[in-house]
């Protein structure tokens, strides 16, 4: 287990998370870039954008070249017609890939950013160098996925559900103020059909690539919160389980939004596998 530090720290990295400017490719993915170096790709779940990422972007851009993109249909980027599966989700990350013209990358995601990174691993291969997998899904258990998939179907129907989501994410520990005042936010500027085809691909997203992770060769990091009640602990560990690099990392005492509640914490562990298997270069 790792345990969250300075709670002031903490709050400065979050506040740091205005508005950041964006560049948008030809086909209307719109990121953010920072410093120079190896490529790092970041990858937000529902109902967020690029600014989320901010703690990270602003510690890891220091030695990487740092790309935060809005996923289809959030912050500035261009939408995916309607029914679109991971699969699609992972096919428009291919085409920024080649866009962005990078041959090679590391790729982390969080929630459903890390399912895209987590398909992207298993279907471009050596073209992902490692992947980071934050408080991402793996094989529900039937009560949850039936919940999951409810919440789905309720949204064309009811709007952006914006309450449930940080009672499901945040707790009432000082690290999460700041944390979910921002996300609060964010789920009021979310674009409703972006949302809606993101959280059904999310939905039902689970398994599409939880058999790859055995053909995963590079550093593979499985990150999630003790308090997570959705993407679990023991999810993290049975997919680093199953990758031939896999290894995971838990923070004690923190939930969904980890990345923004312990940025320090998270910071540091992302480092370490940006650093791991450079001696065998």
């Amino acid at each position: 287990m790792l345990t969250a530090g300075s709670t002031t720290r903490t709050a400065a990295a979050t506040n740091a998370a205005g508005a950041l400017p964006r560049k948008t490719t030809a086909s209307g993915t719109a990121y953010h870039e920072a410093g120079s170096g190896e490529p790092l790709i970041l990858i937000h779940g529902v109902g967020m954008r690029l600014e989320a990422w901010a703690p990270q972007i602003a510690f890891l851009s220091a030695g990487h070249r740092v790309i935060a993109v809005d996923m289809p249909g959030h912050g500035e980027s261009a939408k995916l017609p309607a029914g679109s599966r991971l699969e699609e989700f992972v096919a428009w990350f291919g085409r920024f890939l080649d866009e962005m013209a990078i041959e090679t990358a590391n790729v982390a995601g969080h929630s459903m950013g890390a399912l895209v990174s987590g398909g992207a691993a298993a279907t471009f291969g050596e073209r992902i160098s490692r992947v980071a997998y934050l408080n991402g899904v793996y094989r529900r258990e039937p009560e949850a996925k039936a919940a999951v998939l409810s919440r789905a179907a309720a949204i064309p129907v009811s709007g952006v559900d914006k309450e449930g989501p940080l009672a499901r994410w945040f707790g009432e520990d000082a690290d999460s103020v700041t944390a979910r005042e921002l996300t609060r936010k964010w789920l009021n500027l979310v674009d409703p059909q972006g949302y809606a085809v993101a959280y059904a691909a999310f939905a039902g997203g689970d398994e599409t690539y939880a058999d790859g992770w055995k053909d995963v060769a590079g550093p593979a990091l499985f990150l999630t919160g003790s308090d997570d009640p959705n993407s679990t602990p023991l999810m993290a560990a049975q997919m680093a389980e199953l990758a031939p690099r896999g290894y995971a990392r838990i923070v004690e005492g923190h939930r969904h939004m980890v990345n923004l509640t312990a940025p320090d914490i998270v910071n540091s562990v992302l480092a370490e596998w940006l650093s791991s298997g450079e001696d065998e270069r």
